[in-house]
C-alpha cells in the first residue's frame, strides 16, 4: 500500500499552525457584475434603528450563540444552535467595512455578496451542494450575521489531518480530492469563484463511514465569466499564483485548479506547509513515495504555466481518481 510523505516535527518544536488569508477587500477588479466597494452603513435615524433592534432581537430569539470556533481579520464564526429545535449552527459576524454587496434589482437594492454567492449556491441543490448552507442572515448596522449550517460532528480538513496523526494515507486522500474537484465542477457551473479553497476552507462531515466535503468561507468569492481577468489577489499569500508573480493577472479556472493541488500537496505532504515562493525556488518537492499517478495529478494541478493545468472537468477524468 503506497504511504503518504509523513508531517515531521522539527527539532524545535514546530508544529504546522492554520493561516489566516490576506486578501484586498476593498479593491476586486474583475469583469464581473459585483460592485467594488464595501456597503457603507446605514444612515441612523429613528425607523432604522427601531428596524436594526427588531432585527437583532428577532436574532437573538431564534438562535443561541454559544464560542467562538473560528477567528480572522475578516470576522468571527461562533457555535450556536437553533432555539425552536437545537439544530446546531455557525454563527458568523462580519464588520461592516468588510460586508461587500451585489445589485439584485433595478431599484439598486443591495445584496450582502456572499450572501448572494450562497443563494445561488442553494438553487435548486436540494440539500447536495458541497458548499455549506446559509440558513438565515442579519443585515444590521455595524455588521453583518449570517447562519449557516454546522455539521455536527465535524472538523476543518487541517484539524483532520492532525487528528490523523499529521498526515492522510494516500487512498484517503483520493477520496477527499474526489469531493473537493466535484465541489469545484459544481461553483464553475454556477459562475462561482471562491478564491480561497484551503485546508481551513473545507470542512469534513465525519458523521458517515465516508466523511462527506464541504466547502465555508465564501467571503473572498465572487460571480465570474470565462472570460473574467483579475488583477488583485484574494485569498491565502502563502498560495499567491505563479502567473500573479510573472504578470499580476489570473484566471478562475486555472486558480481553482493550483488551489486543487495545494491542498492534495498539504494531505500527502504534511513536513511542512505548502508556499508559492519555495515551490519556484524548487525548494518544496513532491514525494516519490506517492504512486505514479498520484504524482501526475500534483504535476498537473501544479504546473507553472496555468495554461498547462487541466481544466476541472479534465482533472475529474484522471485515472487516479477514477
Amino acid at each position: 500500500m503506497v504511504k503518504a510523505a509523513k508531517r515531521k516535527v522539527s527539532e524545535t518544536g514546530y508544529r504546522p499552525c492554520k493561516r489566516q488569508r490576506v486578501s484586498e477587500l476593498d479593491d476586486r477588479d474583475e469583469d464581473t457584475s459585483s460592485s467594488k466597494g464595501t456597503a457603507e452603513p446605514k444612515k441612523r435615524g429613528t425607523k432604522e434603528s427601531s428596524a436594526v433592534k427588531a432585527s437583532r432581537q428577532d436574532f437573538e430569539s431564534k438562535y443561541q450563540q454559544l464560542n467562538v470556533v473560528g477567528e480572522g481579520g475578516h470576522g468571527s464564526v461562533y457555535a450556536g444552535y437553533r432555539r425552536a429545535d437545537n439544530l446546531p449552527v455557525a454563527i458568523k459576524h462580519i464588520p461592516r467595512n468588510n460586508v461587500l454587496c451585489k445589485d439584485i434589482s433595478k431599484k439598486t437594492r443591495l445584496l450582502p455578496l456572499e450572501v448572494a454567492v450562497m443563494k445561488k449556491l442553494a438553487r435548486g441543490a436540494g440539500g447536495k451542494s458541497a458548499a455549506i448552507a446559509l440558513l438565515d442572515y442579519y443585515d444590521l448596522d455595524e455588521k453583518l450575521i449570517l447562519i449557516l449550517e454546522r455539521p455536527d460532528p465535524c472538523a476543518d480538513l487541517f484539524q483532520y489531518i492532525e487528528d490523523k496523526g499529521g498526515s492522510l494515507p494516500e487512498e484517503e486522500a483520493r477520496l477527499v480530492l474526489k469531493q473537493l474537484v466535484e465541489a469545484g465542477v459544481e461553483l464553475e457551473e454556477k459562475n462561482i469563484f471562491h478564491r480561497d479553497i484551503k485546508l481551513e476552507n473545507i470542512l469534513m462531515a465525519t458523521g458517515s463511514v465516508v466523511p462527506r466535503l464541504r466547502l465555508i468561507d465564501f467571503g473572498l468569492s465572487c460571480f465570474t465569466k470565462k472570460t473574467s481577468l483579475f488583477t488583485i489577489f484574494c485569498g491565502t499569500v502563502a498560495h499567491i499564483l505563479p502567473e500573479w508573480y510573472q504578470r499580476h493577472t489570473y484566471r478562475a479556472g486555472p486558480s481553482t485548479v493550483w488551489q486543487v493541488g495545494v491542498v492534495l500537496y498539504e494531505m500527502l505532504h504534511t513536513h511542512n506547509r505548502f508556499e508559492t515562493r519555495k515551490f519556484l525556488r524548487n525548494k518544496v518537492r513532491i514525494s516519490k513515495e506517492l504512486s505514479h499517478d498520484c504524482r501526475d495529478v500534483l504535476r498537473q494541478c501544479l504546473a507553472i504555466d496555468p495554461l498547462r493545468r487541466p481544466s476541472l472537468e479534465q482533472l475529474r477524468l484522471h485515472p487516479w481518481l477514477n
